[in-house]
C-alpha cells in the first residue's frame, strides 16, 4: 500500500511522540551520571572521549542494529520481542529442543519488559521533576511527593484511554525535541570544537588509555538509548519509514546537539555536573524547561504504559499467562486497551521504585541489567531469523549478529557491576513474572493432558446420543471446548441435568497462533457432524482481539445461519485440585491453582454476552 505524503507526515509525527519519548528524556540524566560518579576526570580530552562514546552508540545500537537491520525482521508487519520470538521460534520448528530454548530465552526478556517497565517512569518522571532543585534548594522536599502525585495521575487517567489526549503527544515532543536542539546549540555556539568529538578517535583513543573506566561507565552510557526497543516495538503501529524517518531527521540530531551541548557546559563549568541538563538554560527558562521536560517524561512513561497493556493481551494469547479483564478505551482503535491490574500493578511497583531508591541517580544504578538483557536477546533471536527464517548464509549471519552481540555483551557486563546497587530490582520483577508465566504454562499442558486422557471422541459420543436422541429445544447451543473432537464437560452436565439438546450445536474451540494477524479468510474451521452439529475451530493471532458471537457470524451461508437472540453459550469452570507426585513441585500446582481460580472469566476474554451464558462447573486433580 503506497504511503502519501500527508500520511506519512502524520505517521511520523506520531511515531516521534510514541516511540521516541523515552530515549528522548535520557538527555535528562544520561551525561550527569556518566561524570557524576567521579570516575572521569574534567580534561578537554576526556569530555571528547565521553562524547564521543555517546554519539558512537547511539549510531551502532540505534541506527545500525535497530533502525537498520532489526526492523526489517518484521512478523506480518509486527515488531517487538514478542513478535521476534514467534518468528524465531516458527523459524526453528523442526528443531524441537532449539526452539523450546528460544521460547524460555523469549519470554524470560519479555518479563525483563516489566522490569524496565517499572524503572522508566521513576527515572524520567523524577529526573523532570529534580530540575525544582536547580531553580531553588527549598523546593528538594517537594520532589518525591510530587513525582508520586504526577505518577497517580498519569495511571488515574489510563481507564479514560488515550485517544483525546495522544494527538497532542507528537507535537509536544516535537517541541521537546526542538528545545533540546536549541540548548544544545547555545552551547556548542561557546565551544565549537566539541563537535569534533564525533570522530570515533576520540572514542577509541578514552577506551585505549582508560579501559577499566571505559568499563565501568559503560553502564551509565546506556542510559542514553532507553527505549531503543521501543522503536521496534511499535513497528506495527508506524511502519519502517516512519520510524526511521522521525529518527534520522528530528530525533538523533536533537540528542547529539544536547549532549554535545553539555559536553560543552561542562568544559566551562565542571560544576554544572551535577545537572548538566537543566543548567544549560538560562534561569529565567528553569522553570518552563522543568514544566515542558515533566510533560515529555509523562509522555514516554505513557507510551511505555501502553505497551505493557499490549504486550501482557499479547503474552495471554499465547499461552503464558491466566486471563485478565480487558477494557477497549476506543471505538475506533482496537490496539487501544486498559488491563486494570497490570496498571495498578504497574503503579504499585513503581512508587515502591521510588520510595526504595529516592533519586534518579540511585534509579539509574538500577536501570540497564534488562535493558542490556533484552538487547541481548533480540541480538540473539535476529541471528536465528536471518538464518533460518531469511536463509542467508551462516557467515553473514555469524558476521551481522556477532559485532552487535559483542557490543551489547559489553554493555550488559558492565551493568553487572550495577546488580547490588540496584540491578536486582528489576531482576527481581522480571524474575516473579517469569516463574508466573512458566507455572502457568506447564499448568496448563498438565490440565490439557488431564482433559486429553479423560476426553471422549465426540463422533462417537454423537452416533450413540442419536440412536435414542433426547428431547430437541428451539435454537442454538454453543459449547466452548479446550480440545477439538472431544465431548466438552458442559456438554455432559446439560444432558445430565436438564436432558435436551438443542435444534443447532456448535462444538467451537479458539486455536491460538504464533502470528500477529490472522484474516477472516483463515479465522474459520468448519465441520459438519451431521444432526445439525458442527465442529468450529476459530483462528486467533496474538494481536487479533478474540470475539466469539462476532466471529460465528461469518457462519452465515456455510451451512448454519445464527440468531443472537436464541444462542446460548455453554462453558465449564474448572476447578483445579493440586496432587503430591505429579508433573509439577507441590508449590507450583497451588501457585496455578490460584492463578486459574483468580483468571478472569473466559466469558469476558471471548466477548459473550452476559446473558446468554452458562457456566457448570467441575473438579479436576492435577
Amino acid at each position: 500500500m503506497a504511503v502519501t505524503k500527508s500520511s506519512l507526515s502524520a505517521l511520523t509525527l506520531g511515531a516521534i511522540g510514541v516511540v521516541y519519548g523515552d530515549i528522548g528524556t535520557s538527555v535528562l540524566y544520561a551525561m550527569k551520571e556518566v561524570f557524576g560518579a567521579g570516575h572521569v576526570p574534567f580534561t578537554t580530552d576526556n569530555v571528547h572521549g565521553v562524547l564521543s562514546i555517546f554519539f558512537w552508540t547511539l549510531t551502532v545500537i540505534v541506527s545500525l542494529k535497530y533502525v537498520t537491520l532489526v526492523l526489517r525482521a518484521d512478523n506480518n508487519g509486527e515488531g517487538g520481542l514478542v513478535a521476534m520470538l514467534a518468528l524465531a521460534s516458527q523459524s526453528v520448528k523442526d528443531k524441537p529442543a532449539l526452539r523450546k530454548v528460544l521460547l524460555l530465552v523469549g519470554i524470560f526478556g519479555t518479563c525483563l519488559f516489566y522490569g524496565d517497565g517499572v524503572i522508566t517512569p521513576a527515572i524520567s518522571v523524577l529526573s523532570a521533576v529534580e530540575g525544582l532543585e536547580v531553580v531553588s534548594p527549598a523546593f528538594k522536599k517537594y520532589v518525591i511527593p510530587l513525582t508520586l502525585l504526577i505518577l497517580f495521575g498519569l495511571f488515574w487517567v489510563q481507564k479514560r484511554g488515550t485517544a483525546g489526549i495522544g494527538k497532542f503527544f507528537g507535537p509536544l515532543t516535537v517541541v521537546w525535541f526542538a528545545c533540546i536542539a536549541v540548548l544544545g546549540v547555545v552551547q556548542i555556539a561557546s565551544h565549537p570544537s566539541i563537535l569534533w568529538a564525533i570522530s570515533p578517535h576520540y572514542a577509541l583513543g578514552f577506551i585505549w588509555r582508560q579501559p577499566g573506566i571505559t568499563f565501568i561507565i559503560l553502564g551509565a552510557v546506556v542510559l542514553c538509548v532507553t527505549g531503543a526497543e521501543a522503536l521496534y516495538a511499535d513497528l506495527g503501529h508506524f511502519g519502517k519509514k516512519p520510524i526511521r524517518l522521525a529518527w534520522f531527521a528530528v530525533v538523533m540530531p536533537a540528542l547529539v546537539l544536547n549532549y554535545f551541548g553539555q559536553g560543552a557546559l561542562l568544559l566551562n563549568n565542571p560544576a554544572a555536573v551535577t545537572n548538566p541538563f537543566f543548567l544549560m538554560a538560562p534561569e529565567w527558562a528553569l522553570l518552563p524547561l522543568v514544566g515542558l521536560a515533566t510533560l515529555a517524561t509523562v509522555i514516554a512513561s505513557q507510551a511505555l504504559i501502553s505497551g505493557a497493556f499490549s504486550i501482557t493481551k499479547q503474552v495471554i494469547q499465547l499461552g503464558y499467562l491466566p486471563r485478565l479483564k480487558i477494557m477497549h478505551t476506543s471505538v475506533k482503535e482496537t490496539g487501544q486497551i486498559y488491563l486494570p491490574f497490570v496498571n495498578w500493578g504497574l503503579f504499585v511497583t513503581i512508587v515502591l521504585a521510588v520510595m526504595i531508591f529516592k533519586s534518579s541517580s540511585n534509579l539509574a544504578g538500577a536501570y540497564g541489567i534488562a535493558v542490556t538483557t533484552d538487547m541481548l536477546i533480540t541480538t540473539i533471536l535476529t541471528f536465528f531469523v536471518i538464518r533460518y527464517n531469511w536463509k542467508l548464509p551462516l557467515a553473514l549471519c555469524i558476521g551481522a549478529t556477532s559485532f552487535f552481540f559483542v557490543v551489547d555483551f559489553a554493555f550488559w557486563a558492565s551493568n553487572l557491576l550495577k546488580l547490588f546497587d540496584g540491578g536486582w530490582f528489576p531482576l527481581l520483577i522480571g524474575g516473579a513474572i517469569f516463574i508466573l508465566m512458566i507455572t502457568w504454562k506447564d499448568g496448563r499442558r498438565l490440565l490439557n493432558d488431564k482433559l486429553r486422557a479423560d476426553a471422549i471422541d465426540l463422533n462417537s459420543f454423537l452416533e450413540a446420543v442419536f440412536v435414542s436422541p433426547p428431547v430437541r429445544v428451539e435454537g442454538t447451543a454453543v459449547f466452548l471446548t479446550a480440545e477439538a473432537g472431544t465431548v466438552p464437560n458442559a456438554m455432559l452436565h446439560n444432558l445430565k441435568h436438564n436432558k435436551v439438546l438443542h435444534a443447532n450445536n456448535l462444538f467451537v474451540t479458539v486455536r491460538n497462533h504464533e502470528v500477529p494477524w490472522i484474516g477472516l479468510a483463515k479465522r474459520l474451521e468448519i465441520e459438519s457432524l451431521g444432526h445439525d452439529c458442527w465442529q468450529v475451530i476459530i483462528n486467533y493471532g496474538f494481536k487479533n482481539d478474540p470475539n466469539i458471537p462476532w466471529a460465528l457470524q461469518h457462519m452465515k451461508g456455510r451451512g448454519c445461519d445464527l440468531n443472537p437472540m436464541s444462542t446460548s453459550y455453554f462453558l465449564s469452570r474448572d476447578t483445579i485440585v493440586p496432587t503430591i507426585n505429579s508433573g509439577m513441585s507441590q508449590w507450583r500446582e497451588k501457585l496455578f491453582a490460584q492463578m486459574h481460580h483468580n483468571a478472569s472469566g473466559a466469558a469476558d476474554f471471548l466477548r459473550l454476552p452476559n446473558n446468554a451464558v452458562v457456566e457448570l462447573g467441575s473438579k479436576i486433580e492435577i
